[in-house]
């Protein structure tokens, strides 16, 4: 029998998502689990008519008696910033109300992750690169472009992005269009650009130039200089987890493949 992957690296840690949850005055019920990692669990929720919503729930569990709570409550309030300035942009579930103190409930979309070597649609690409373009005009960087899994397919052949947890927004109001913030969005949001041709190739290559083909191999220094930051404190991550956490194989660590729902008849 494979052991579980210990709590401390679950969101949530010995607590479980609740069964049922009241949003905006109906009751929906657990169905499925999609992720529950370090830093969050995510999951589907039903109400008795079918209308379903996404529950997000940031780190609430302390590390080794370390209260953790507070990257919780911060990661909700930039996400939360992120959902509402973007209101009303095609292509961002809407979001329907806070959780707790480190949760947030969305709009469900129906769809899937996009896969590498998928044909989307036509104008797919072009419908992304727009979202990202609004995205950007409201001062974000979405930062979360990098693989094929992080931008959803919807059933209705449109691009959605749902996830701005690592997303990067400084309010003007705190100083976001001075140096350093502005610089720094600005690197990012030409990283978003960079990984846009990235995905296109890896899934619509018919529809690009040999120019943009050329360009999307061509890594920039902005893209490589990130990469350096942040390789070595990943492959140390990556180095204790393989060696704490049981569940290393293939895909995304914390993916959950749950079907039935939790404690739900």
């Amino acid at each position: 029998m494979a052991k579980k992957t210990p709590r401390f690296l679950k969101a949530m840690g010995k607590e479980s998502l609740p069964a049922r949850i009241k949003v905006a005055g109906l009751i929906y019920a657990h169905r499925k689990t999609y992720k529950d990692d370090f830093f969050a669990v995510t999951a589907m929720y039903e109400s008795s008519d079918e209308k379903r919503v996404i529950l997000k729930v940031n780190r609430v569990a302390s590390l080794f008696l370390i209260p953790m709570s507070w990257v919780g409550k911060l990661l909700t309030a930039r996400e939360i910033a992120c959902f509402t300035k973007l209101e009303g942009i095609p292509g961002v579930p809407r979001f329907v109300e806070r959780y707790g103190s480190t949760g947030l409930v969305r709009e469900f979309i129906e769809g899937h992750a996009m896969r590498k070597g998928e044909r989307v649609p036509d104008n797919f690409h072009e419908k992304l690169t727009g979202l990202i373009d609004k995205m950007h005009q409201r001062d974000i960087a979405y930062v979360d472009l990098e693989k094929c899994e992080n931008v959803l397919v919807g059933d209705d052949g449109e691009p959605y992005l749902f996830d701005f947890q690592i997303s990067w927004y400084v309010p003007r109001q705190w100083g976001g269009d001075l140096w350093p913030f502005s610089a720094i969005r600005r690197s990012l949001q030409r990283a978003d650009r960079y990984h846009l041709l990235k995905l296109k190739r890896r899934t619509r290559p018919d529809q690009m130039t040999k120019e943009q083909q050329d360009a999307s191999f061509a890594k920039p220094w902005y893209v490589r200089l990130h990469n350096r930051i942040v390789m070595g404190p990943k492959k140390l991550r990556r180095w204790i987890l393989n060696r704490i956490d049981p569940k290393d194989g293939d895909g995304e660590r914390g993916r959950v493949d749950e079907e039935e729902p939790m404690g739900v008849n």
